[in-house]
């Protein structure tokens, strides 16, 4: 039987994540070593506390029906989480849970616009900003992010007529896959172009817990006159490793989460209970946990990046995030082909930056998930596999 599915199957080709997987298990078959630092999964583990929380939960009968809603406690240690770590003042009545953010940035095109209206993302930037609203039948227009602005974007540089027919705009730091942190000056400009235009800001926050070098992230919603003008994504998977559980937060603009909460009422029956008690523990963990993983995280990107550069490969330090951006070496003009000869000469996976976006090719992004020892490792399989000559 021939079928004939949707037109918007045919932009989705093959991901580069499943490719370099299929890679990954055809050279370990063939019994190669193979570092994988393509995928940001976290390799830390959920606290006990959590784990605990939600084994308990499961275990009660009552807690297996419709959720629908979200606790009242996990709601009020989500308000202190953003209080006391941030500084920003949230009531629960701007909190919604989601099924992590890649779930809640696909669909919240679905109550911000129209078929056809213009939505902002970065480019290079996290797959998803692009691909959610244009599932949702919105026209997505890039803003570049370069070096030469240390990949922020320039605000004044977005054309007038654009920025007047945007209806919202993503943006994300600490940013994957570019690695570098916003000061505070640029969210005062942001929250200023946001008013100007009247566009609505959506901020991705999925890394404010992994900053290096001793800075602290912050939370856009933390800025002043933030909550006017958007709302942000909060998200448990980096901080407290609850990848699998899938529970993040929408949180800031009362009649925008509103509206969410509408459009994922008719899409969902609320976040699994033993989930919601795990993410009440999770929450209310000693932030010590937290930045003792992020120095194990800097203390990674150290030997990568700085063992990469005394075999000379001048790799910048990232600034934040579990990911490496790395400029590619200058005999190569691919990323593609740089990340599969990494595979086949030195058995490192990677991620061509090309799969970001266009301004991404010439980069490649790592993931921050081994140990330091087995990033040591990593330099030396690179370094004795003359991919860098």
């Amino acid at each position: 039987m021939d079928f004939n599915f949707s037109d918007r199957l045919e932009s989705f080709g093959e991901g580069i994540f499943l490719k370099l997987d299929g890679l990954k298990k055809e050279k370990e078959k063939q019994g190669e070593k193979i570092y994988n630092l393509s995928v940001g999964t976290p390799d830390f583990k959920p606290s006990k506390e959590a784990m605990e929380a939600i084994i308990e939960a499961a275990k009660k009968e009552e807690n297996y029906k419709y959720a629908l809603t979200e606790l009242p406690e996990l709601l009020e240690a989500v308000a202190k989480r953003y209080d006391v770590r941030y500084g920003a003042k949230i009531v629960t009545e701007e909190i919604t849970s989601v099924y992590g953010s890649q779930e809640g940035i696909t669909h919240i095109a679905l109550a911000l616009c129209n078929p056809g209206d213009i939505v902002l993302v970065p480019n290079p930037g996290y797959p998803i900003f692009g691909i959610g609203p244009a599932l949702m039948g919105a026209e997505v227009v890039t803003y570049p992010l370069t070096k030469e602005n240390n990949f922020l974007p320039k605000l004044s540089e977005i054309d007038e007529d654009i920025a007047k027919k945007a209806k919202f705009m993503i943006v994300s730091y600490p940013a994957n896959p570019v690695c570098v942190t916003a000061p505070v000056s640029f969210y005062k400009e942001l929250i200023d172009f946001a008013k100007k235009y009247q566009i609505i800001i959506v901020h991705d926050n999925a890394y404010s817990d992994i900053v290096y070098d001793g800075k602290k992230g912050i939370s856009f919603l933390a800025i002043e006159g933030a909550k006017e003008v958007g709302v942000e994504f909060y998200s448990l998977s980096k901080s407290y490793n609850l990848t699998g559980a899938r529970i993040s937060f929408l949180v800031g603009n009362e009649k925008i989460v509103k509206a969410f909460k509408i459009i994922r009422s008719q899409i969902d029956y609320g976040t699994f209970l033993p989930v919601q008690y795990g993410a009440i523990a999770a929450l209310q963990e000693d932030d010590t946990i937290i930045e003792a993983q992020c120095l194990e995280y800097q203390k990674r990107r150290d030997a990568l990046c700085g063992g990469f550069r005394k075999i000379g490969w001048d790799v910048e330090n990232s600034q934040g995030s579990m990911f490496v951006w790395a400029k590619i070496p200058d005999h190569y003009n691919s990323s593609e082909k740089f990340v599969m000869d990494m595979v086949e000469k030195a058995g490192v996976i990677c991620t061509p930056g090309s799969s970001f976006g266009s301004l991404g090719e010439g980069y490649v992004r790592f993931a921050l998930v081994l140990p330091v020892e087995e990033m040591e490792k990593v330099v030396e399989a690179v370094r004795v596999s003359g991919i860098l000559s």
